[in-house]
């Protein structure tokens, strides 16, 4: 590996956050469109508003109609923005020689990437700091160049780590690179790096970082040594590391908060696994799917995981109570996968609400009211009641595009999902399936990242741009940088 960890000095101008601005303790548990203060701090955060709430974003747009801004971002990366205090934060890693074009779609062939070519060229792994008000590039940062150490699926990117935020500092992670933390206006404050591992076919990292208390948490899941690591979030050095008996694996760490404890819940192909905040193991569940992606939620005191694959592995969903030790995994039986919700009963443990022979491959499922929706890869959605894990409506065909990758995000009685042309569907929730329209961007974008609702705004990441969905008003400007 060629790679030279470097700092550059924040360009263009320095953002007006003050470093010394006090950090809410931010509830991990809330998909809410950011906090009281307008703040979306982690990955998938900002999917949804409250119900009944009066702002929201547009329902309609295109890559014209509602766009506050749309600004370029150089490079390629799946990384979701955050947003605090008025400015959005992402990454990108840039190829110094002509970038490989993401394919969409869905396919077998060129699954292997250690078979493809070994990229030589020099990239730059880079921070940038907008201004969520016009879309103009506030400052970036450059925390890496070099020849990437190992390869990735044409699908992935080598910046798909969504950044954090505890509102004092910006934690960024580039996999097989390393963690970069800096402060609020683009000042290096330490780096940890992180050794090169090989991944299953070489498709490369994704699993986000998260912050909470005094502590930044990571999970390296990789087919050479798995581990979840626990830093000190301000100065980066190791407070414990737990070995995991893992492989390749793209579901972000979930910091799950009830009544009587936190727990650190990681969804694997091997294992589910729940630690308490010390690193102790303190439940598990037997993984299925040959890949999980899907991050665990929590909602009404439950808490939601599972993992897919569009034609591999043994699929299914899990609502879990609090409290829970020891083993929860089901019996095993060779029954046909098909969704029928298996409610509580003797042959399931106890803290094991309902579980469905059933789940998606790349998004997150999203819950509206007591509905639970389901999108899947190849663009159908189905409906569970989030109580019981009753079949509400079963899976209902999406017209057009059949690669969804990013997770549905909701406001105003509405689920979006946009698939990996732009095309966002508009569904009415409810106990019914209704399609009401849909939204299309330009023809050269290519989405994989999951948007993020800010107030009235809604930040769409596209591989060529970034664009500011909201109400239109007079002297609209577009960003270009």
């Amino acid at each position: 590996m060629t790679i030279r960890l470097r700092h550059l000095r924040p360009g263009i101008a320095v953002c007006g956050i003050l470093a010394c601005l006090a950090a809410a303790d931010l509830k991990t548990n809330d998909l809410r469109a950011g906090d009281r203060d307008g703040n979306v701090p982690r990955f998938l955060t900002g999917r949804q508003t409250s119900p009944g709430d009066a702002v929201h974003p547009p329902e309609h747009w295109s890559a014209t109609d509602n766009i506050a801004w749309k600004t370029d971002i150089a490079g390629l990366g799946w990384s979701s923005p955050i947003v605090w205090k008025g400015r959005v934060y992402l990454t990108t890693c840039l190829n110094t020689s002509k970038d490989r074009k993401p394919r969409k779609g869905l396919y077998l062939e060129d699954v292997d990437a250690t078979k493809y070519p070994r990229d030589k060229s020099v990239h730059l792994w880079k921070t940038l700091c907008l201004d969520l008000a016009t879309g103009k590039i506030v400052w970036e940062q450059t925390a890496s160049e070099g020849v990437p150490a190992k390869p990735h699926h044409i699908k992935n990117t080598l910046a798909s780590e969504t950044p954090t935020t505890d509102g004092e500092r910006l934690y960024v992670l580039f996999g097989n690179l390393g963690l970069f933390c800096y402060s609020m206006d683009g000042r290096p404050l330490w780096t940890v790096p992180i050794p090169p591992r090989d991944t299953r076919y070489g498709w490369g990292t994704a699993m986000s970082p998260v912050v909470f208390g005094d502590r930044l948490y990571y999970a390296d899941d990789n087919e050479e040594s798995a581990s979840l690591v626990a830093l000190d979030k301000r100065t980066g050095k190791e407070v414990w590391r737990v070995t995991r008996k893992e492989k390749t694996n793209y579901s972000t760490p979930f910091v799950w908060e009830t009544p009587n404890r936190t727990e650190l819940v990681i969804s694997g192909i091997n294992w589910v696994t729940s630690y308490d905040l010390s690193g102790k193991e303190l439940w598990k569940i037997k993984g299925k799917s040959i890949l999980s992606i899907p991050t665990p939620f929590a909602h009404d005191g439950l808490l939601f995981v599972t993992s897919g694959h569009v034609i591999w592995g043994k699929h299914r969903i899990y609502a879990i109570r609090p409290g829970a030790h020891g083993d929860l995994s089901p019996p095993d039986d060779d029954k046909p996968e098909k969704p029928v919700a298996e409610p509580a009963n003797d042959k399931l443990d106890p803290h094991i609400v309902w579980t469905q022979k059933i789940g998606p491959y790349h998004p997150t499922p999203l819950i509206v009211g007591d509905r639970l929706y389901m999108l899947f890869d190849r663009g159908f959605l189905m409906c569970f009641d989030a109580k019981t894990g009753k079949v509400i409506f079963d899976k209902q065909r999406l017209p057009k595009g059949n690669a969804f990758t990013s997770s549905p995000w909701s406001y105003d009685d509405k689920l979006f999902c946009v698939n990996e042309d732009g095309v966002t569907y508009v569904v009415e929730t409810g106990p019914k399936f209704k399609l009401l329209y849909t939204n299309s961007l330009a023809e050269d974008d290519m989405c994989m990242a999951t948007p993020v609702i800010v107030g009235d705004k809604l930040l769409i990441r596209t591989a060529k741009r970034l664009y500011c969905v909201a109400p239109a008003t007079k002297g609209e400007s577009t960003a270009r940088n």
